[in-house]
C-alpha cells in the first residue's frame, strides 16, 4: 500500500486533516501534563506534534514503518525519540507509557488485535490506549467524494468502506478482541476549508494509501472521468471538507 510517498506528499494527501483530528484525539484521549505517551503509525508527525506540545519532547516517543517518514520526522522534531518499526511489534519494555495512540493508522496495521494489544502491554496499568479511525463505512471521511466519484467510473469497485475500525462499532470491537474490557467509543470531528476543487484533488493523485493505489490502476480515460465525476459533487470553491473518524479510548 502507498505509504513509501514523501512526508511533503502525504502532508498534502492526510497531513491537513489528521493535523485538526490530533487536537481532537487527544482531548479524547484524556492526555495531560505529567504524562508519557507513545504515537504509534507516527507519519511524518501531526499527533506526535501536539503530543510534544502538550507533554514536553521528552516525555513522547514514536514509531513507524515507513523509512521515508522517519527520516522526515527526525528532521522536523529531532528531539524527539523516533523509531522505524510495527505496531505488532513494538521495541518498548512493557508498563512504558501513560498513553499509547494509534492515530488513522488502526486499518493499516498487518495485525490489528495484535497491534492493541502491544499498545496495551507497553502502557502502564491504569493508563489508556486510544486510536481513532476514519468513518468510511457511513461516508463521512474527506475521501468520501473520491470514492463516490469512482463508483460512477466503475460500478462495484475499489472503496475504504469494509477495512478494519471503519465502521460503526468495529474499532470497539478489536479493541474487544484485544482484551480491554474498560472502552469508550466515540466521534470526533473536524472541518477544513479549501480555497478550490483543485486543491483538495491534486492531492490525492500523489499515489498515497488505497486512494493512490487505486488512482495509479487507472488509465488516463478513467483518470480523466474520475475527476470530472468528482468535480460534479463539490463546489469548484470554497470547499469546507468535513471528516469524523470513530475514537476508542479503552483502559489498561
Amino acid at each position: 500500500m502507498g505509504f513509501e510517498v514523501g512526508a511533503d506528499a502525504y502532508g498534502r494527501f492526510m497531513g491537513r486533516y489528521s493535523t485538526p483530528m490530533a487536537e481532537e484525539f487527544i482531548c479524547a484521549a484524556g492526555v495531560r501534563a505529567g504524562q508519557r505517551a507513545l504515537d504509534v503509525g507516527c507519519g511524518p508527525g501531526a499527533l506526535t506534534t501536539v503530543l510534544v506540545r502538550e507533554l514536553g519532547a521528552e516525555a513522547v516517543c514514536a514509531i513507524d514503518p515507513s523509512e521515508s517518514f522517519v527520516a522526515a520526522f527526525r528532521d522536523r522534531l529531532p528531539e524527539v525519540d523516533v523509531r522505524r518499526g510495527s505496531a505488532e511489534a513494538l521495541p518498548y519494555d512493557d508498563d512504558t507509557f501513560d498513553v499509547a495512540m494509534a492515530q488513522l493508522v488502526v486499518p493499516f496495521m498487518a495485525d490489528p488485535v495484535a497491534g492493541l494489544r502491544e499498545m496495551a502491554r507497553v502502557t502502564r496499568p491504569g493508563g489508556v490506549v486510544a486510536a481513532c479511525a476514519w468513518d468510511h463505512a457511513g461516508e463521512r471521511t474527506p475521501l468520501t467524494t473520491y470514492w463516490r466519484a469512482a463508483e460512477r467510473v466503475e460500478p462495484g469497485g475499489a472503496s475504504e468502506a469494509n477495512i478494519p475500525g471503519c465502521r460503526r462499532g468495529h474499532l470497539a470491537q478489536l479493541f474487544a478482541e484485544a482484551g480491554f474490557e474498560d472502552r469508550v467509543e466515540s466521534e470526533l470531528t473536524i472541518h477544513v476549508h479549501l480555497p478550490t476543487f483543485e486543491d483538495w484533488w491534486e492531492p490525492m493523485t500523489n499515489g498515497t494509501g488505497p486512494v493512490g493505489d487505486h488512482y495509479a490502476r487507472l488509465d488516463e480515460e478513467k483518470r480523466q472521468a474520475l475527476r470530472e465525476a468528482a468535480a460534479s459533487l463539490m463546489p469548484a470553491t470554497d470547499l469546507e471538507i468535513t471528516g469524523t473518524t470513530w475514537c476508542v479510548v479503552g483502559r489498561v
